[in-house]
């Protein structure tokens, strides 16, 4: 897994980048000297730290001196060590702090400031692996390019749990779905103190035509949603299933949901409200 140094000019993404590179499991170090590039990878190594990244750029101009020595130490110990430099026009720079009113880490006029950054940065892009240029690229297509020249997949998990209506809805569920219509194992005497966890009570939550047609529809829109989630560059979607107590049908409908969705990363988070027992 590489070792990437991110680089650009002031407004060209590197916040994007480096968020999409912690969204993939990388350890972040931003405004990171080029002495320290060394101890960093030293450090993570040490802690077991597989995925690093670390920024530099025109803050650590006082420091770019010891830049070409910290690359090449560094290259002999890393062989997979990348580097990463973004860059977009003037013209598009200009309009990107206009819009953010942030002032410029050189604090001249603008058009001077981004002469001089790229003077500056001039030995950093020199020994870039990855050029991109951000100028026509929408925050998501960065993220999306970031992580196919680094080869990196992009994770992506599909959270389900089980509730309880009777215990209110989560807050924090990207879509929550209702499956009380289904038959409900809580009238079933034999059936009442078990969970949907068990075959005989999913066996009859999906007892019969009409409810795997339900559950058919439920799991394509699920599928539906979680894909343009991912399609989205959202690495995560949550999806919370209710029926009445959290015990019975919810459950089974989670537990049927995880082993069909596999290639969505989908995983059964919590059952929130099966332990209550109190059915539905």
């Amino acid at each position: 897994m590489p070792f990437v140094v991110v680089s650009g000019l002031s407004g060209s993404g590197k916040s994007t980048a480096l968020r999409t590179l912690e969204d993939a499991g990388f350890f972040i170090t931003d405004n990171l000297p080029p002495e320290l590039w060394g101890a960093m990878h030293d450090l993570a190594t040490a802690r077991g730290l597989e995925r690093v990244a670390v920024s530099t750029d025109a803050r650590t101009r006082f420091f770019l001196g010891a830049l070409e020595d910290s690359y090449l130490r560094l290259s002999r110990r890393r062989e997979d060590l990348r580097v990463l430099f973004l860059e977009a026009t003037s013209e598009v720079l200009l309009r990107r702090y206009n819009l953010t009113r942030r002032e410029h880490p050189l604090g001249e006029t603008l058009l001077v400031d981004f002469a001089r950054e790229r003077e500056l940065l001039a030995p950093l892009r020199a020994l870039a692996d990855i050029v991109i240029d951000t100028t026509d690229l929408t925050a998501a297509e960065l993220s999306q390019k970031v992580l196919q020249m680094l080869r990196l997949e992009q994770d992506f998990h599909l959270r389900l749990l089980s509730f309880g209506f009777k215990h209110a809805p989560p807050r924090d569920a990207d879509l929550v779905i209702d499956v009380r219509s289904l038959p409900n194992p809580y009238y079933v005497p034999e059936l009442r103190p078990r969970t949907g966890l068990e075959p005989a009570v999913a066996g009859y939550v999906f007892r019969d035509e009409a409810s795997e047609q339900f559950y058919r529809e439920v799991r394509d829109f699920v599928r539906l949603a979680a894909g343009r989630a991912r399609a989205a560059g959202r690495h995560g979607y949550t999806v919370a299933i209710g029926c009445t107590g959290g015990q019975h049908r919810s459950v089974a409908v989670a537990e049927r949901l995880a082993a069909d969705l596999t290639d969505l990363g989908a995983q059964v988070t919590d059952h929130r409200d099966m332990q209550l027992g109190e059915g539905g």
